[in-house]
């Protein structure tokens, strides 16, 4: 394990046991697309009066659903305009940006790869629509590693409820006990625990890491994508521990 990698103590695995699939989330942790989130999302509140919001105001709502971030924003601000418009004008904005590129982390693409090497399932399950997530993967090659999906818009309720991991777990024929989560963001990792899956915690925003839901991730790296350790992972995924 890497040295900068620590185990806190999370849901446990069957005694002996590595995992039988592996669920990501996509923003934040297999690419970094908020950057690209939070220009989506100031185009569209600079196209009703907002202005002046930051990535700072943005960071608040990385790992949140994306209905759930306008419906917020719109209350705070006294936005007119349905939420069902400001999620088809933000939806906009981002394919726009996301087709002029998005980067995959290098070090999650490897872990990925090494997955899929070993036959191990994976899925993708997001805050971001169906069209976003084809779009991203599609634009990255990841989609043909990673075809199975879930949007936050095909169940009942967002992160930090364990819907969308639930069901990418039903999707892959696993049972959620079985399951890995790959997450950057506590509301990620609150739904992991939720979902009664082991977790592991890669911190987008480094003043997150000591938030309680990341407490409760199986594998630790405080450093962010920076000291995320493909070999690490794959090792603590495989081997149950």
């Amino acid at each position: 394990m890497s040295s900068t990698a620590r185990t806190p103590t999370g849901p446990s695995a069957p005694p002996g046991s590595g995992a039988a699939a592996v669920v990501f989330d996509l923003d934040g942790t297999l690419v970094d697309s908020e950057p690209l989130y939070f220009e989506a999302g100031r185009r569209t509140l600079a196209g009703h009066g907002v202005t002046g919001f930051d990535w700072e105001d943005h960071t608040r709502f990385i790992g949140i659903g994306t209905r759930q971030t306008l419906t917020t924003l719109r209350a705070e601000y006294g936005i007119e305009a349905p939420v069902e418009q400001l999620l088809a004008e933000k939806n906009r904005h981002y394919l726009e940006l996301a087709r002029g590129g998005t980067e995959v982390f290098p070090r999650m693409r490897a872990f990925v790869e090494r997955l899929h090497a070993a036959g191990l399932p994976m899925a993708v399950a997001s805050g971001s629509s169906r069209t976003a997530i084809d779009a991203v993967l599609t634009a990255t090659g990841l989609a043909a590693l990673l075809p199975v999906f879930v949007s936050a818009e095909e169940v009942a309720h967002g992160k930090p409820e364990p819907d969308v991991f639930l069901e990418a777990a039903r999707r892959l024929g696993v049972e959620p006990r079985r399951c890995v989560v790959v997450e950057d963001a506590p509301p990620g990792a609150e739904a992991a625990r939720r979902a009664g899956m082991r977790c592991i915690a890669v911190p987008y925003v480094a003043g997150t890491v000591a938030d309680p839901a990341f407490a409760s991730a199986g594998l630790l790296f405080p450093g962010g994508q920076g000291e995320f350790d493909p070999d690490a992972a794959y090792a603590w995924v495989t081997g149950g521990s």
